[in-house]
């Protein structure tokens, strides 16, 4: 088969694809809309990649992609190919890939800011392109960015049920309380029964657009709730969505902004199966509209092993500190995760897919040896990053001993004396809404079934299996 693609080829695939890849060698894209109008451009991707879906699931439905085992079942399903999730895939050696675009592709290629200094790309940008499969223009950013802005006041019930809330409830039960509560606002939900399958996608773009709108109002007001003087959410039309919500906090700084973008993207999306993104489709594929799926993605990703790793890096970081001072030696540093690993493990390193340092741990560091090169917490994570993998990798144990993106960001998040560890995770919140909001839009689009999975006892695979080992049936 020739490797290369004829031009009247390379032409089809272009108007036909919808998700960029690269095959034998060349890079391919979808047909990028002229429209400035998100859901326009959404609709041309639909029609297109539904028929592209149709057509392969009628070829290849049982054709095998891989087979469960006792481990995987023991195992909560770890690596298990059981999943669609269209804008994102966590590739080994390159990481996350939003529709095809690797990290550092999509921060050189997304429409960034002329006039503020910032460097970082637009948050708006990266949604169209989780959306479209296109990297937008710049006026198709500033549809979205108006758009957001124009659906971005919070509803007076919202700010009440905040406000009224104790001080120390977790932020992150906060922000799951007011996405249900938000749930008034769903049109998906009014009109479900009253329009076409087929057509669902459209209430559920429009109940998306406006939960990004206001989610980032609802995670301020949590933030000067908990930990400051509450300040009244006002939504800016002249202002980007990252620059609203900063302002929102009581943050003006240009650079602390640029750095939000920059973390809202890069913690934005990671695959299908994570606990956060299965659990928002899960819920959606019940035909809940997003208010109460993101709601429960939210739940998922306050659990410590999801969601909370930067703080426990952080701690381990105070730690270190704590024994050795500001400006440990590299002795020290070593010495000090030699002792960590006799009891447990080294946070923010290690993943369960990559095989290499996280394209999101290094972006980063490339933010910070602009900006923040000589704070010693900055310089300590960067000990870390040259003492922790030779040390991982000499146990002989550790399939990737490279660091994650969680081994960085909650100390430049202290940098900025964004220093109330148990928001962090609300940040994380934020930027994860941008992905699974995408997605569940395409899942109504493509008119994915409700999940159901099937489910054992011990007692009756231990029957499965039998004397010879090996399971009979299913």
């Amino acid at each position: 088969m020739s490797l290369k693609l004829s031009r009247c080829a390379r032409e089809l695939f272009l108007k036909t694809s919808s998700i960029k890849g690269r095959q034998h060698g060349v890079h391919l894209v979808p047909h990028r809309s002229s429209s400035c109008n998100l859901k326009e451009a959404m609709a041309e991707q639909i029609k297109i990649h539904r028929e592209k879906v149709i057509k392969f699931r009628k070829e290849h439905g049982k054709t095998k992609v891989g087979e469960a085992t006792i481990g995987n079942i023991y195992g909560g399903m770890r690596g298990l190919p059981a999943l669609l999730c269209e804008t994102s895939y966590l590739d080994p050696n390159e990481g996350i890939r939003f529709r095809g675009h690797t990290i550092p592709e999509t921060l050189c290629e997304l429409p960034k800011p002329e006039c503020d200094g910032g460097e970082q790309p637009y948050p708006e940008g990266l949604f169209w392109l989780l959306c479209t499969g296109c990297i937008p223009t710049k006026e198709q950013v500033e549809f979205v960015r108006d758009e957001w802005n124009c659906r971005g006041k919070l509803p007076k019930h919202i700010k009440t049920l905040l406000l009224n809330f104790p001080k120390n409830l977790h932020p992150m039960a906060q922000l799951s309380a007011a996405l249900s509560a938000m749930n008034i606002k769903s049109q998906f939900s009014k009109k479900l029964n009253t329009v076409k399958k087929d057509k669902l996608w459209e209430l559920m773009y429009e109940d998306c657009m406006d939960l990004l709108a206001a989610i980032t109002s609802i995670a301020a007001l949590i933030y000067t709730h908990s930990f400051k003087t509450p300040i009244d959410p006002k939504i800016d039309e002249n202002l980007c969505w990252t620059e609203n919500f900063c302002h929102n906090m009581g943050i003006c700084e240009p650079e602390i902004i640029d750095f939000m973008r920059l973390y809202m993207i890069l913690h934005s999306d990671h695959e299908g199966g994570n606990v956060s993104a299965h659990a928002v489709h899960l819920v959606g594929s019940a035909l809940s509209d997003c208010y109460l799926s993101m709601s429960a993605g939210i739940n998922g990703l306050a659990g410590p092993i999801h969601g909370l790793a930067n703080q426990e890096v952080w701690r381990f970081i105070q730690e270190l500190v704590k024994k050795h001072g500001k400006t440990p030696t590299d002795d020290q540093v070593k010495s000090f995760c030699q002792d960590a690993l006799k009891t447990g493990v080294i946070p923010g390193y290690g993943h369960a897919v990559l095989r290499k340092t996280d394209p999101r741990f290094t972006a980063q560091k490339e933010f910070c040896e602009k900006h923040l090169k000589d704070d010693p917490n900055i310089k300590i994570v960067w000990q870390l990053f040259k003492i922790v993998p030779p040390l991982l990798e000499s146990l002989g144990k550790v399939q990737n001993p490279w660091p994650n993106v969680d081994a960085h960001s909650g100390a430049i998040l202290q940098a900025y004396c964004i220093t109330e560890m148990n928001y962090y995770t609300v940040l994380f919140g934020v930027s994860r809404a941008l992905g699974t909001m995408a997605w569940i839009i395409w899942a109504r689009a493509l008119l994915l079934p409700i999940e159901r999975p099937k489910s054992y006892t011990t007692d009756k695979l231990i029957q499965m299996v039998g004397s010879s080992g090996t399971c009979k049936k299913k």
